[in-house]
């Protein structure tokens, strides 16, 4: 257990620079044998506002002014079994009822509850860990965990989304970390209104050489499937299954030095591809993306990178300017180029207390649509943020 403590901890630099999402939405999930038949309570609390000044004719503008809060009881009976139950709940500023639906939606499909005072949900978690493989059952290591390239993954999300339940296999050793998992989102049950949802997704990430060196190589190859329908689905939507693919290659430059103190970049392949239904006014489409970025002083994170998509492209989790159709009216346009860049500081007041700021700029033209001729569009976005994690112990037995 001590190994696979020790492998985890030296593979998570090599994933990602000490940028400012890492510090705030990724959670260790590796063992801490020094907990063992301890009852402890924790908490995870992420505060926010985040202001996105969009002028755009792929999104509408809008804030994000809030915290989410997961308080829970965790207990670890053997080193390798690891429970956790609590609840998780989102509150924004000035909201007092909230849509009992999943957050992030694709479709158009709505739940017709509605809770008050926060949207409230259950925290189970179960997970047992081998010498190189983490089995997670409820509640997933979901989010920034998963280490998605920005182009499938919009770190937004990270603030709103449900946390993801379903279960996990994570698996790690010396030049591979791979993730998989399934994303049950909504369940239906006989005569419901809205359609079963889940998400298939596997991240693997292939490191080559000594990983050890302060220059290192790797490849990210990145599965996701969304899919909407069931058996028990009586509404007249019909089954629909969507896809989104990446491969690419990735440079990490450790410097050693004061300022500058690592650089990365990256080159990514992508493709998506409409497998049933007719979400998509198409069925395929391709993109590329490219970035490079700087770490300076440890804390402060600059990155710069450009996004093509000569015809046709949808990112299931992306952000909106990585994507061809218009989540504001529905528009097809026919290509899509988006050149961004990106600035975040974090600091770290112990291991457990960070915090986050940063803006985002980008610069996206559009290709024609069925309305429109090709126009060119500039938007941007500021946010800042706290993470807490404290943990008290209750008892140990």
């Amino acid at each position: 257990m001590k190994r696979a403590l020790a492998l985890c901890l030296s593979l998570l630099p090599l994933f990602a620079m000490a940028q400012m999402w890492d510090r705030l939405a990724v959670s260790p999930y590796a063992h801490d044998t020094a907990q063992v038949r301890q009852l402890r309570i924790e908490a995870d609390v992420l505060t926010f506002f985040r202001d996105n000044e969009y002028s755009s004719k792929l999104t509408r503008g809008y804030s994000l002014p809030g915290l989410w809060l997961q308080p829970k009881l965790t207990y670890m009976p053997v080193r390798q079994i690891r429970l956790e139950a609590g609840a998780h709940a989102l509150i924004f500023n000035g909201a007092n009822r909230y849509p009992c639906y999943v957050y992030h939606d694709i479709a158009t499909w709505k739940g017709n509850q509605y809770q008050r005072g926060a949207h409230l949900l259950p925290w189970v978690r179960a997970q047992a860990q081998f010498n190189h493989l983490t089995v997670v059952l409820g509640d997933i290591y979901g989010g920034q965990n998963h280490r998605l390239t920005e182009t499938l993954w919009n770190p937004e999300t990270n603030l709103s989304q449900d946390p993801e339940m379903g279960f996990q296999l994570l698996w790690d050793r010396k030049r591979l970390h791979a993730d998989t998992w399934m994303n049950w989102q909504s369940y239906i049950f006989e005569e419901d209104s809205h359609q079963e949802a889940f998400t298939v997704g596997s991240n693997w990430h292939i490191h080559y050489g000594d990983t050890a060196s302060a220059l290192r190589f790797s490849t990210p190859v990145q599965l996701l499937f969304h899919h909407r329908g069931g058996e028990q689905d009586t509404t007249q939507m019909g089954v629909q299954t969507l896809c989104n693919a990446g491969v690419g290659i990735q440079m990490d430059w450790r410097t050693g030095r004061k300022v500058l103190t690592a650089v990365t970049a990256e080159a990514n392949a992508l493709a998506c591809y409409q497998q049933a239904g007719t979400l998509w006014p198409f069925d395929t489409g391709f993109a590329a993306q490219a970035a490079a970025a700087v770490n300076l002083w440890k804390r402060l994170h600059l990155k710069g990178g450009y996004f093509h998509a000569p015809r046709h492209f949808v990112s299931l989790y992306g952000s909106p300017f990585f994507s061809t159709v218009s989540i504001r009216e529905g528009e097809n346009f026919r290509g899509i180029s988006t050149a961004y860049l990106r600035a975040d500081y974090h600091y770290t007041f112990a291991r457990n207390y960070v915090l986050g700021a940063g803006i985002e700029a980008a610069q996206s033209w559009l290709g024609k649509s069925a309305t429109r001729s090709r126009s060119q569009e500039f938007n941007f976005s500021f946010g800042i943020y706290l993470r807490a994690c404290p943990s008290f112990l209750l008892k140990q037995f």
